[in-house]
């Protein structure tokens, strides 16, 4: 049987994805998408599946993702998804195109950051008020 391994990442959070041939079944840490909870991260892990359109429907993909937030999760699992399914249908390149077309993050990880805390203030860029009355 043919399957494929991939990763992708946000922030702190990792996802691991397997696509397989199958009938179109996707589980996130062995819970059915259909009922993965926030809908807005649930909406936003669709977005690759909807792109590929009936080639998603070929395959199962099992996702394993830890680290991070909410959203975070969300986007490493688009993004360990959609390179999945790139992979596993390496012979049609115009899969990846429309990815790249739709959003560049769901073929690269995010590479951002959060900045360091600098001294005088509360965070990365805040500083206390200064009063001169």
């Amino acid at each position: 049987m043919n399957a494929v391994n991939t990763s992708g990442k946000r922030k702190t959070a990792v996802a691991r994805a397997v696509v397989k041939e199958g009938t179109g079944k996707v589980t996130i840490n062995k819970t059915p998408i259909e009922i993965y909870t926030p809908e807005l991260a649930r909406l936003k892990i669709e977005e690759p599946i909807g792109i590929a359109g009936s080639k998603a429907k070929e395959v199962d993909i099992s996702v394993n993702v830890n680290g991070g937030g909410v959203m975070g999760q969300a986007a490493a699992i688009r993004t360990a998804i959609a390179r999945g399914l790139v992979d596993f249908f390496k012979d049609d390149e115009s899969l990846e195109a429309a990815y790249r077309a739709y959003d560049r993050t769901l073929i690269i990880n995010d590479d951002r950051r959060k900045l360091p805390k600098k001294p005088l203030g509360h965070g990365a860029r805040a500083k206390k008020q200064k009063s001169y009355r």
